[in-house]
């Protein structure tokens, strides 16, 4: 029988702004000491006003981690140096590895209507912070959706769904890290449980309405981080407030090693980042296409 985790924190989400100037909101990295292992950012962007993502993000260079882009309403192009385009549209994501180096953009290719999404850090193990470069387009009749018997509508982006008697892979399998990455839909008052690995970090969060984890509430715009260590337990389970709420869950395995971040370059030591930024002024963080 299975024991759900129990909420650790809430870590609310505060404006802030990337690229070129596009708003969003940040909940996990607006601080070195609010990620959750290895997750490092989540970034929720959402807006009619084209002032707020017009600009986009203009070509710009990371090494050492993954990019998680998954689009809920709007159109972006992604280049890269590799020669890599893809069209994130709604429903699609994109999965980027920075590895050693990739200099990639990501513009919008609408000048009005409503752009939302996410943007999601997912940390490299040392070993593999200098891997090739590489990137995956998702479209989005690529990812699986289905509906459970409880009511949950459920989008699998990354890893397994095991929920209600269900066991379906999402199309990113694979990766290191063994992320888990969901898009759940429950109507009001609904609720949802999920099987997640024990050694796993997790954590959850609401885009519209709300959960409730055990007798805590997690509001829209805020990251509930689940109890995780020793005590961890081997499910979530969620329930809707008095509103259809969607919110994301997020689970991956620790790396536990040492995180040192300059802006775009996540590597384990500041000799390391140093040499990021010679190689980038040199022209030699990236590998020839």
């Amino acid at each position: 029988m299975s024991t759900p985790r129990t909420l650790q924190q809430i870590i609310p989400s505060i404006p802030a702004s990337d690229g070129a100037g596009v708003k969003l909101r940040r909940s996990l990295g607006q601080t070195p000491h609010l990620r959750v292992d290895p997750f490092l950012m989540l970034d929720e962007f959402s807006s009619e006003n084209p002032d707020d993502y017009v600009a986009g993000f203009p070509a710009h260079p990371h090494r050492g981690f993954e990019t998680v882009t998954y689009m809920l309403d709007g159109h972006m192009l992604h280049e890269d140096h590799l020669g890599n385009q893809g069209h994130l549209k709604s429903g699609g994501a994109q999965w980027m590895t920075a590895g050693r180096g990739i200099i990639h953009s990501e513009m919008p290719q609408q000048e009005s209507g409503r752009m939302r999404g996410f943007q999601l850090w997912i940390n490299l193990p040392a070993k593999e912070k200098m891997k090739p470069a590489g990137y995956r387009d998702i479209q989005a009749e690529d990812i699986p959706r289905i509906t459970l018997p409880g009511g949950a509508v459920v989008k699998v982006i990354a890893g397994t769904l095991e929920s209600e008697g269900q066991r379906i892979d999402g199309p990113i399998q694979g990766v290191s890290t063994a992320p888990l990455f969901l898009d759940v839909h429950l109507p009001a008052g609904a609720r949802f449980a999920q099987a997640v690995g024990v050694a796993h970090n997790v954590f959850v969060y609401p885009y519209e309405g709300s959960l409730r984890i055990g007798d805590r509430q997690v509001s829209r715009g805020d990251a509930g981080v689940l109890a995780s260590g020793d005590t961890a337990a081997d499910s979530v389970v969620v329930e809707a407030g008095a509103a259809a709420t969607r919110f994301i869950l997020l689970a991956a395995l620790p790396l536990r090693e040492p995180v040192v971040q300059y802006g775009p370059f996540v590597m384990n030591s500041r000799e390391e980042i140093e040499q990021a930024l010679r190689d980038y002024s040199a022209g030699t963080l990236v590998e020839a296409a």
